[in-house]
């Protein structure tokens, strides 16, 4: 949940973030910030210190008193004793503003990684007989195992991650160059071709299947 009263930078964070495959939500009532978080259960609130009525102080210290929910406080009054106040009110981070969207989701990653880690998230990835391990990149076919690079596991993950359903290939590219790899449409093509060869010498054929031009989806089954 973004809580923010700036729409411009509210809606570009949750563009960024939506790349990622985050479901996001902006805060619509900043009268009652509390009572949304209450009913809407976020995993994680990106936080603006100034706001109308309240301010992020005020809501961090409410949304305390009934959720250990992570909390990144996002603010361009980044001194050290707005900080100071931010971490004792209950924040859990704090990104000063202006900031870059690659920090911003790079914080998130973070902090989802360390609130849900050990709480059941998911770490493998299955789609029928076929399943990616999260935490060393491998593939995996019934006894078989096999290495991606950085960018084929990328692809692979946002695939089966939305397995049954078309992934674009603008979304695809989003994605990577979100991460700082600079890719074109015809470097994303080499890669799924790599993906689809070492797949076919485990055994596995038509897994990825293609809509021409627009983009890419795996089997559930």
């Amino acid at each position: 949940m973004i809580v923010e009263d700036d729409e411009v930078i509210a809606e570009m964070v949750k563009g960024s973030l939506e790349r990622w495959n985050y479901e996001v939500a902006i805060a619509s009532d900043l009268k009652n910030v509390a009572s949304q978080v209450e009913r809407q259960k976020p995993d994680l609130i990106l936080l603006d210190i100034n706001l109308p009525f309240y301010n992020g102080f005020y809501w961090c210290k409410e949304i305390r008193t009934f959720s250990k929910v992570p909390i990144i406080f996002l603010s361009s009054a980044d001194d050290n004793m707005n900080i100071v106040m931010a971490m004792d009110m209950g924040g859990d981070d704090f990104i000063a503003k202006p900031f870059d969207s690659s920090v911003l989701t790079a914080k998130v990653n973070a902090m989802m990684r360390r609130s849900y880690a050990y709480r059941g998230s998911v770490e493998i990835l299955r789609a029928g007989e076929v399943s990616l391990n999260l935490a060393d990149a491998a593939l995996h076919y019934q006894e078989q195992q096999l290495e991606l690079t950085k960018n084929e596991f990328k692809i692979m993950k946002m695939l089966m991650e939305n397995a049954g359903s078309l992934v674009s290939r603008d979304r695809l590219i989003a994605r990577l160059w979100d991460d700082g790899d600079f890719i074109d449409d015809n470097t994303l093509t080499v890669n799924v071709t790599r993906i689809r060869k070492k797949l076919k010498s485990m055994g596995v054929e038509d897994f990825i299947q293609t809509k021409k031009g627009i983009g890419y989806k795996v089997k559930e089954c």
